[in-house]
C-alpha cells in the first residue's frame, strides 16, 4: 500500500497518462515520485475515425507495452491509482457518454480523468494546473482552466462549429487563393505559382482537379502551410491576409476562454501547441509575435509560450495533480518524460490492434 497525499493507494502505479491522438499515441506508467516506470508510442486511437471497441482494443495493446517497458504484468488491473485519459475527439457531451464506461471497463486506474488533447497540452506547457491551452494542426482547438477549477472548451468539429484556422483551412484556403488568382476572380498571387509547383502540377486549376479527382491526396493540402508563411513574409497582400485571418481565429479562442473564465486581470500562460506551433518555417516568429500582441490587448499580463515537451507529459502531471502529489514530482516527472524517453520505446506498429 503506498500513499500520496490523503490518497491510498495499492497499484503498480500512481498515474497512466494517455495522450491519445488522431495520428499517434502516446502511453506512459508514473510513479508517485514522478518517475517514468514504463512508455509506449503508437498509432492515433481516435474514436471517431476507428470506433470506440477498436480505439479501446488499441489503447489496451499500447497499454500492455507500456506495461512490458516497464516490468509489470498488463493483467493485473487496476494498473494505477489515477488514469488520465486526454483523447483527440473528446469534445461533446456524447463523447464523454460514449468514452467514458467504455474506458472505465477496462479497470485501467482506480479513479478515471477524460480530458480533450488540448488539456495535456496544456499543462504540459505551464507549471501551473490552470491557464489557456491553444492546439493548432491539421484543426484549431482551445481549452482553458481558471484558478478555481472551473473549464472552457470548444466543439472543435471544424466548420460546423464555426472553426477556421488549422493547417488544413489554411491549406485549402492557398489552394482557392491560387486559382482565383490564376482565372482572374482575384487579385495577383504568388501563390498562384508556388502552390502548383510544389505538388507538381502544372496550373492551379489542374491542382484543383487533381485534388477533386483524387489523384492528389487531399491531406497534402497541410504541406502548404509553409509555402503560406514564406509568401506572406516575402510581401504576398493574399498570402498576408490569410496569416493575418489565422491569427484572429487564434485570438478570438484564447480570447474567449480568457473572457469566459475572468483571466484577463491575471498573468495567465496561453500555451501554444500542435504541429502549427513547432516549426520554425519562414514568416513564424512573426506570426508566434502577433498572436502574443494581440492576446496581450486582452489580458496586458498574459504569457505566451510553445510547449516543447510531450503532450502526455501534460496528462501525467494532471494524474499527480489529482493524487496531490508535490513539485519534486512534477520536477521529475518534466525530467524524465520526454520525447527521448518515448522515442527510444519500440514504437506499437499500427497492425498490433
Amino acid at each position: 500500500m503506498s500513499r500520496l497525499g490523503k490518497f491510498s493507494y495499492s497499484t503498480p502505479a500512481a498515474v497512466l497518462a494517455v495522450d491519445g491522438g488522431n495520428s499517434k499515441t502516446d502511453v506512459a506508467l508514473v510513479d508517485a515520485a514522478g518517475n517514468v516506470l514504463g512508455a509506449a508510442r503508437g498509432p492515433g486511437t481516435s474514436h471517431h475515425h476507428l470506433g470506440v471497441p477498436a480505439a479501446m482494443e488499441a489503447l489496451e495493446a499500447l497499454v500492455a507495452a507500456a506495461c512490458a517497458d516497464a516490468g509489470l504484468p498488463a493483467a493485473g488491473r487496476p494498473l494505477a491509482a489515477a488514469g488520465v485519459f486526454c483523447l483527440a475527439g473528446l469534445d461533446l457531451p456524447a463523447d464523454d457518454q460514449a468514452l467514458g464506461p467504455a474506458v472505465a471497463g477496462r479497470r485501467w486506474a482506480e479513479q478515471v480523468l477524460l480530458h480533450n488533447d488540448v488539456f495535456a497540452v496544456l499543462r504540459a506547457g505551464s507549471a501551473r494546473t490552470w491557464g489557456v491551452g491553444v492546439v493548432l494542426g491539421a484543426g484549431i482547438n482551445c481549452a482553458g482552466v481558471a484558478p478555481d477549477g472551473r473549464e472552457v472548451r470548444f466543439p472543435a468539429l471544424g466548420e460546423l462549429s464555426g472553426d477556421w484556422g488549422g493547417g488544413r483551412d489554411l491549406g485549402v484556403a492557398a489552394v482557392g487563393a491560387a486559382l482565383r488568382g490564376e482565372d482572374g476572380r482575384g487579385p495577383l498571387t504568388t501563390l498562384t505559382r508556388l502552390v502548383p509547383g510544389h505538388l507538381g502540377q502544372p496550373s492551379a486549376l489542374a491542382v484543383v482537379e487533381a485534388l477533386f479527382c483524387g489523384r492528389v491526396e487531399h491531406g497534402r493540402v497541410l504541406e502548404l502551410v509553409p509555402l503560406v508563411f514564406a509568401a506572406a513574409e516575402a510581401g504576398d497582400p493574399v498570402a498576408g491576409e490569410l496569416v493575418a485571418r489565422q491569427v484572429a481565429e487564434v485570438v478570438a479562442m484564447a480570447g474567449a476562454a480568457i473572457r469566459r473564465l475572468d483571466l484577463a486581470g491575471l498573468d495567465v500562460d496561453v500555451v501554444c501547441g500542435g504541429g502549427l506551433f513547432s516549426g520554425d518555417a519562414a514568416g513564424f516568429s512573426e506570426f508566434f509575435e502577433r498572436i502574443g500582441a494581440e492576446v496581450r490587448r486582452l489580458a496586458p499580463a498574459a504569457r505566451l509560450t510553445r510547449v516543447t515537451a510531450p503532450p502526455v507529459l501534460g496528462a501525467a502531471l494532471l494524474g499527480l495533480d489529482r493524487l496531490g502529489a508535490g513539485p519534486g514530482a512534477a520536477e521529475r516527472l518534466r525530467a524524465t518524460l520526454t520525447h527521448e524517453r518515448l522515442a527510444a520505446h519500440r514504437p506499437v506498429a499500427a497492425s498490433n490492434r
